[in-house]
C-alpha cells in the first residue's frame, strides 16, 4: 500500500462486524473505504459447506488462543477458537442465528447507552435479515443475511419439544427471535443460503460488492498499531508479506477486529490502563482503564444419554434450543441459560464415558455470567498474543447455574415424552459429584465480548456512539463494545453492531460536510 494513499475510513477486521460496516460504508460511492484483514481469503471450500466446519478448528484460519490456566475449572487452559479470514467467526463458528433476550439491550441503553434499547436495535436486526419464514414484526427479509429453520427434524429432536412442553415451557411453533425469548424450546435459526451453503458476513455483506471502485480490501494485513497525531487518530500501521506499510485515514479508523484484539491494539498504540502501559514501555496517549476489562463469554457443558433408537447424521450441531431461568426470583432479569440439542456422537463425549452409538446430548450455556475477566497484552511485541484471562466460575452463582442446569437436563430426559430415547444418562452420571464434573470439562462456546465496552462510566472505553473516550477519529465496532453479554449466540449481534455503527457513521459524515458548507 502506497504510504501516501489515504482513505475517508479505514476497518480494521473483517470478521461479523467489519463486512457490515464495508458494506454500508462503500454504498455511498464518494467515501473512499479501505478494509483490512490480518487472515485470508475464505476460499476454502470447508468454510462454506454445512457440515465441515469442525475440521476449520485449529487451522491457519483460526487464531488459535488459549485462555490463562482457569483455576475454576482445575487449572485447565481454555481454547478459544476465533476466526482469521474473511468473515471472522462467522466463517468458523456453528451458524446460529439468536439474537439474545430484548432485555439484554434494555440492561444496556439503561446503562447510559441511548439508542441501544431493544425497540432501538430492532430494525437493524431486521434490515440485515432474509427470513425464510417471511416478514412480519419481529423478521426482516431482503437483506443481505439468509436465516433459515432446519428443513427437517429428527424425531430425537421432537422428542425433546414434547418434553419441553410436557414440563410447562413453550414448544411447536415458538420463536426465540419474535415475540418473546424466554420459557420456551424451539427450531434454532441459522445462517444458511437457500441452497444449502453456510452464510458467513463474508458471504453476506463483502462477497457480493467486492467489485465497487471505492472499497479497497486487503487480506493477510495485520495491523500493528494506530498512527497518532496528539490525541487523533490518523491512520494504521500494518505488517503484510513482512513489509510495514502506513495508510491514513482523512475521517476515522474503526475497530472491528473483536474482543481479543480491538483491546489489544489500543493498548498497543498507548490507550488504556497508564500504569500497565508504562510497565511495558509503552507511551500513553490515552489512560482509559477499561480497555481490556469486563471480559465475558458463554460456557457450554455436555449432558449426555445412551439413546434406546439409532440417531441421523446431522449437517448442524444443534436443532432446537431452549431459553429459561434457573431461580425464580429474577423473572425481571434476562434468561441465564440455553440448552441446545441435538443426536449426537459417541466421540463427542469425553473418552472415560465410553459412550457408544447412539447418544443425545444436551448442551447446557450459561448465557449470563456473573464472572468477569481481562485482555492483556503479553509485551509490546504486536505479533505476540495476548494474555487472555476469561475467570470462568469466578463468581460462585455461576457454578451454581451450572449444577441447576444439569437438574433440568435430568427432567427432561425423564419425561415421557422422551422416554422412548432415555437408555440411561451417561454424562456425568446418577452418582456423580456435579459440581466436580462442571470443573472438569465445562468450555467454551466461543463468545467472548465486553473488552471496549460502551458506556460512560469510569471503566467505558466507547461512548454511545462507539467513539474512543478521549480520542478522535477512532471508533470500536464489533462484540468488544458490548457491556454484558446476550442471552444467546453472538453473531447477530455483532452484525446488528455493524449496521448501527455504520449508521452512526454516515450520520456523524453528513453533519461535518453540512457544517463545512
Amino acid at each position: 500500500m502506497d504510504a501516501k494513499k489515504a482513505f475517508d475510513y479505514i476497518i480494521v477486521g473483517a470478521g461479523s462486524t467489519g463486512c457490515v460496516l464495508a458494506n454500508r460504508l462503500s454504498a455511498d460511492r464518494s467515501i473512499n473505504v479501505l478494509l483490512l484483514e490480518a487472515g485470508g481469503p475464505d476460499s476454502n471450500s470447508n468454510i462454506h459447506k454445512i457440515n465441515t466446519v469442525v475440521d476449520l478448528w485449529g487451522t491457519e484460519i483460526d487464531w488459535q488462543f488459549w485462555t490463562e490456566p482457569q483455576p475454576a475449572l482445575n487449572g485447565r487452559r481454555i481454547n478459544l477458537i476465533q476466526g482469521k479470514v474473511l468473515g471472522g467467526g462467522s466463517s468458523i463458528h456453528a451458524m446460529m442465528y439468536m439474537r439474545g433476550n430484548p432485555r439484554n439491550f434494555d440492561v444496556w441503553n439503561a446503562l447510559g447507552n441511548e439508542g441501544w434499547s431493544y425497540r432501538d436495535v430492532l430494525p437493524y436486526f431486521k434490515k440485515s435479515e432474509d427470513y425464510e419464514g417471511g416478514g412480519d414484526e419481529f423478521h426482516g427479509v431482503g437483506g443481505p443475511m439468509q436465516v433459515r429453520k432446519p428443513q427437517r427434524l429428527s424425531p430425537v429432536a421432537v422428542a425433546f419439544l414434547n418434553a419441553a412442553m410436557e414440563l410447562g415451557y413453550a414448544g411447536s411453533d415458538w420463536d426465540f427471535n419474535g415475540a418473546w425469548q424466554e420459557d420456551g424450546a424451539g427450531l434454532v435459526q441459522f445462517n444458511i443460503t437457500r441452497d444449502n451453503r453456510r452464510c458467513s458476513s463474508a458471504t453476506a455483506f463483502l462477497t457480493p460488492i467486492l467489485d465497487r471502485p471505492n472499497l479497497t480490501v486487503q487480506t493477510h494485513a495485520m495491523v500493528t498499531r494506530l498512527l497518532m497525531e496528539a490525541e487523533r487518530v490518523v491512520g494504521v500501521e500494518y505488517l503484510q508479506d513482512g513489509q510495514i506499510h502506513h495508510v491514513r485515514a482523512d475521517q476515522e479508523v474503526i475497530l472491528s477486529a473483536g474482543t481479543i484484539l480491538s483491546p489489544k491494539l489500543l493498548m498497543l498504540s498507548g490507550i488504556g490502563a497508564a500504569e500497565t502501559l508504562q510497565s511495558l514501555g509503552l507511551p500513553v496517549v490515552v489512560d482509559l482503564p477499561g480497555v481490556g476489562q469486563n471480559l465475558q463469554d458463554h460456557l457450554r457443558l455436555q449432558v449426555i444419554y445412551q439413546s434406546k433408537q439409532e440417531m441421523p447424521t446431522l449437517e448442524v450441531l444443534a436443532e432446537v434450543a431452549l431459553f429459561t431461568r434457573t431461580r425464580n426470583d429474577m423473572q425481571a432479569a434476562p434468561p441465564d441459560l440455553q440448552i441446545n440439542f441435538s443426536a449426537g456422537l459417541p466421540q463427542l463425549a469425553p473418552p472415560e464415558f465410553n459412550a457408544t452409538n447412539p447418544v443425545s446430548i444436551f448442551v447446557p450455556v450459561l448465557v449470563q455470567p456473573q464472572s468477569r475477566g481481562e485482555v492483556r497484552l503479553r509485551s509490546a511485541n504486536p505479533t505476540d498474543p495476548p494474555i487472555i484471562d476469561p475467570r470462568y466460575l469466578q463468581m460462585p452463582t455461576d457454578l451454581e447455574t451450572y449444577v441447576r442446569a444439569i437438574e433440568l437436563c435430568r427432567q427432561i430426559a425423564n419425561t415421557k415424552a422422551f422416554t422412548e430415547f432415555n437408555n440411561g444418562e451417561v454424562a456425568p452420571g446418577l452418582n456423580s459429584n456435579l459440581e466436580r464434573y462442571v470443573r472438569t470439562y465445562a468450555d467454551t462456546i466461543w463468545h467472548p465480548v465486553g473488552t471496549c465496552k460502551m458506556g460512560r462510566d469510569p471503566m467505558a472505553v466507547v461512548d454511545p456512539s462507539l467513539r474512543v473516550h478521549g480520542v478522535e477519529g477512532l471508533r470500536v465496532a464489533d462484540a468488544s463494545i458490548m457491556p454484558t453479554i446476550p442471552s444467546g449466540n453472538t453473531n447477530a449481534s455483532c452484525v446488528m453492531i455493524g449496521e448501527k455503527a455504520a449508521d452512526l457513521v454516515l450520520q456523524s459524515s453528513r453533519t461535518a460536510m453540512v457544517l463545512s458548507v
